[in-house]
């Protein structure tokens, strides 16, 4: 099957998009999957991107419906299912989006943040896909389980204790479940971002975190990537979509319990940066960048 033959294949099929009203990712989601002719049922606690993204899809193949969840509240995200179960019946695809953190030391936090970080990026994944179950399996076909990770699933998060061991919980929750599904057709994988323009990446880090590279200038974070990601351009939301739509298509038929790493290569560099000053790729900085460093406080 060739790419254009995947892809007219979605044509028909039903999406569950948790988290996929607002926010880069997530309505980019709920789009690009309604541009390739799936009906999407979208769940969101944004109550603007709701009222809004059915007239974004208007003219797509498939359409949006849109519909209020908050996945920090169970008895909210029960509703929705509740209402996929009575009305929906059975869908093809479920994708689950949200999450979120605020950087921290982790003996500045308490018992409250932790378990809403295990909430927003763990809890909510196991309930989600408990109650999609049912109705992936009564479109008789197999189906595709997407879950939204991240780069801190795998490396030690400094600042993200909690939030990394919630997302790494998902990552290997999905592969196990992958298992369970597997004779099934049901395949279940993860996308893992990194540096990306999503509503949740950028709200982790804090004011002050802002105030600093205001301070620099217009380029400044924009110059940050060029040393952190080796393709020196973070992705945009298309090439997360592109990826998407790979893992949900038949071409990836064959394809489950791993995780896609759309990031540039950060997961491939793992702390390697090509420093500035004549350092080139280290872990560390060398003379150049340490006697910049040396020359500024001067």
């Amino acid at each position: 099957m060739g790419l254009l033959e995947a892809h007219k294949a979605l044509a028909g099929k039903t999406a569950i998009v948790v988290g996929g009203a607002a926010g880069f990712l997530g309505r980019g989601a709920s789009l690009a999957l309604a541009q390739a002719g799936v009906r999407v049922i979208c769940c969101d606690n944004d109550r603007e991107g709701i009222a809004s993204i059915g007239a974004d899809a208007a003219s797509l193949p498939g359409g949006v419906e849109a519909h209020y969840a908050d996945v920090a509240d169970p008895a909210s995200l029960d509703e929705f299912y509740d209402y996929l179960d009575a009305e929906i019946g059975q869908a093809d695809i479920l994708i689950n989006m949200p999450g979120g953190v605020r950087r921290s030391l982790f003996d500045k936090t308490n018992r409250e943040d932790h378990a809403r970080d295990i909430r927003l990026n763990y809890g909510y994944v196991v309930d989600s896909c408990q109650r999609a179950l049912p109705l992936l399996r009564r479109s008789g076909n197999g189906g595709s389980i997407v879950n939204f990770t991240t780069i801190e699933a795998h490396r030690g998060a400094a600042t993200f204790a909690v939030y990394a061991g919630a997302k790494a919980g998902t990552t290997n929750f999905s592969r196990a479940l992958a298992v369970e599904l597997g004779a099934e057709q049901i395949r279940v994988n993860c996308i893992a971002t990194d540096t990306t323009l999503a509503r949740a990446s950028n709200a982790a880090l804090a004011p002050e975190d802002f105030q600093r590279l205001a301070e620099l200038g217009a380029d400044a974070l924009s110059k940050a990537i060029e040393f952190y990601v080796p393709q020196k351009r973070a992705p945009e939301v298309d090439d997360v979509m592109n990826g998407l739509l790979f893992l949900v298509s038949d071409l990836s038929r064959a394809i489950t319990g791993t995780t896609l790493h759309i990031d540039g290569g950060t997961i491939a560099s793992l702390g390697f940066l090509d420093w500035p000053y004549g350092d080139s790729f280290m872990p560390a900085p060398l003379g150049g960048t340490l006697k910049k460093l040396g020359d500024s406080h001067d």
